[in-house]
């Protein structure tokens, strides 16, 4: 074939003459560069390959990265995993294979994606997100994704998310990508990107530490911090300061760390533990380090209770890592209700997570309307959108806690972000115990605008990439950057 004829073959004598002239309407300064641009502009993005692998989360623990290639680049994404999974919630699919990462190994989710996902997503255009959720749930045809499986689902969609954005062009200047916020806003139909409060985590326990503290995190808010990176300084001194505090009181094994980064000290070692103390004895190191760091005041506090771990039949028991008092001394709801009521009366608290039973709705919903705090459904809702109805028309809590490995695609987290906020909700978008360098969520809470995102202490690298991320974020916005601050609820 010669080269007319192959010019003439795929109609780049056109293109070209196209491309030379839109160089010469727009006077660029370097012509080769914006025909460049322009000839690839041309080509409509498509996916051409999907390649997944097992890869390590930050407890050592398989989960699922992949690469997805158009035309154009190739983007990539990787999933979490949490420390426990509900039955109401996408399924992750594990090999069980005891032989080989004590059955936790994720090669059949990777080839679930090489084989049967890829097929199905190649040639589809990565602009088009639903479309591509949708094929995906199409071929697993189950409830909870048990077929294909979340982990393998969500990483696919994810990294479908940021080729999207990628390949959208920027309203002023064709040769640079979309953010992945702003494509994540055009998704969801929002226009104002808003940075959110973190739920810095400083005192860790519940599964994700080995003390004795039933309760999972105490968290801490800098609401009133002008912007992300202040609220960052601010919950990174406070964390620093609560660490010297911890090595006062506790000695050196006292300052080791959980999965996300909060300090573990054994509290209340050598004390009788009654109702409570071991919260509040975390609250008031916590509190102390907030004075100390001169942010009292701008800094409040939250609970992530994890009542389920710790929840038998129906009564709780607050002494469940406590060798040798574990089952004596068992609180009804009205204890723990009596309990929250006294935390939030006494220390400057605002939210509190799952402070009861993912089954127990009717304490907390009388919780709930007490007031005192947003109440924020974790293991009772499970981002399940059928258990958020009927939290929603029961009026059991006033918060959603979005998991995005608990729905299993983008857009069905952008669709259960919209349900809450329809029913003026708060929404916290949440990282994982098991987490990857990955920072979709982060660009995802600027996007969906959710005013609140929780990722951990300020402390491992697979927490502190989100915030980084988000200090991107906040400075690539400039001027038109707006934090939620005291508007944290409802921003």
């Amino acid at each position: 074939m010669s080269v007319q004829e192959y010019l003439d073959k795929h109609l780049l004598s056109r293109k070209i003459e196209d491309a030379v002239n839109a160089a010469v309407r727009a006077k660029a300064s370097d012509p080769v560069l914006f025909i460049s641009n322009h000839m690839r502009k041309a080509v409509p993005p498509v996916i051409t390959k999907i390649k997944a692998r097992q890869i390590l989360d930050s407890r050592g623990i398989p989960t699922v990265e992949v690469d997805l290639y158009t035309n154009k680049g190739m983007y990539r994404a990787s999933v979490p995993s949490g420390a426990s999974a509900g039955m109401y919630e996408a399924v992750e699919l594990r090999d069980g294979d005891k032989g080989k990462y004590l059955g936790k190994g994720v090669l059949k989710a990777v080839n679930m994606i090489n084989e049967k996902i890829s097929e199905a997503l190649i040639g589809m255009d990565p602009l088009l997100q639903v479309q591509i959720d949708q094929a995906m749930m199409d071929l697993d045809k189950t409830e909870y994704k048990a077929e294909l499986g979340a982990n393998a689902m969500l990483a696919v969609s994810i990294a479908a998310c940021k080729a999207g954005a990628a390949e959208k062009e920027a309203q002023y200047n064709f040769d640079l990508a979309v953010p992945l916020y702003k494509h994540i806003a055009d998704l969801s139909g929002k226009s104002n990107p808003v940075l959110p409060v973190p739920a810095i985590t400083v005192i860790s326990g519940g599964k994700h530490a080995e003390n004795n503290l039933a309760v999972q995190e105490i968290m801490i808010l800098p609401v009133g911090a002008n912007s992300f990176q202040e609220a960052m300084q601010m919950g990174s001194e406070t964390y620093h300061h609560l660490k010297a505090i911890i090595m006062e009181k506790y000695g050196s094994v006292g300052y080791n760390v959980g999965d996300d980064g909060g300090f573990a000290p054994n509290i209340s070692r050598q004390l009788i533990v009654f109702l409570g103390i071991s919260i509040t004895e975390c609250l008031d190191l916590v509190k102390e380090a907030i004075d100390r760091a001169g942010y009292n005041g701008r800094i409040k506090m939250a609970i992530d209770v994890g009542a389920t771990d710790f929840c038998i039949g129906k009564k709780y028991d607050l002494d469940f890592k406590t060798p040798g008092k574990s089952g004596q001394d068992f609180k009804t709801g009205e204890d723990m209700l009596e309990l929250y009521t006294k935390l939030c009366t006494e220390y400057p608290i605002v939210s509190i997570e799952q402070p009861f039973d993912k089954e127990d709705w009717e304490h907390t919903k009388l919780f709930s309307a007490l007031g005192l705090c947003q109440v924020v459904g974790d293991d009772l809702l499970m981002s399940n959108p059928k258990r958020i109805e009927r939290a929603v028309n029961e009026y059991t809590c006033n918060a959603l806690l979005l998991k995005v490995n608990q729905v299993g695609t983008v857009t069905e987290a952008i669709e259960v972000v919209k349900q809450a906020k329809d029913a003026q909700w708060g929404v916290i978008i949440s990282h994982r115990s098991g987490e990857t360098e990955e920072t979709f969520i982060a660009d995802l809470a600027v996007g969906l605008a959710t005013g609140q995102v929780k990722a951990g202490a300020p402390c491992r690298g697979e927490r502190l990439a989100k915030y980084n991320q988000l200090l991107r974020i906040e400075e690539e916005l400039g001027n038109h950057a707006i934090y939620a601050g005291e508007n944290w609820k409802c921003p």
